[in-house]
């Protein structure tokens, strides 16, 4: 049976796409276009249409504060930036991630 590379890409990306806005956030504060551009340039997301309803529930559960701004030309935009909540969690998120990846890579090896 073929299993579908898209598919488990897919899951992957879904269960760390939080962090990686977390991450970008972290070396500075961005609009949601700018998030959404380079999660896709990463291959990280598809499209902005799954960003934003995970920027409005970040927002609301403190790991991210916004700003409105209104460059002289264009409209406004809105920028997201890290909170100490969102600082704590990328942090755990980092040690995490560091147990985890080294034992995947070795079971991956393994069945090589």
């Amino acid at each position: 049976m073929e299993f579908d590379e898209e598919r488990i890409a897919t899951n992957i990306r879904k269960g760390v796409l939080e962090y990686c806005v977390l991450a970008l956030l972290s070396q500075r504060e961005m609009y949601g276009l700018e998030l959404a551009n380079q999660l896709v340039e990463r291959h990280l997301t598809a499209s902005e249409g799954s960003l934003y309803p995970l920027l409005t529930r970040m927002r609301n559960s403190g790991s991210v504060a916004t700003r409105w701004d209104t460059p002289d030309t264009g409209r406004a935009r809105r920028y997201y930036t890290l909170t100490d909540e969102g600082h704590r969690q990328l942090r755990v998120f980092a040690e995490v991630w560091s147990t985890i990846a080294p034992q995947v890579g070795a079971l991956l090896e393994e069945e090589s």
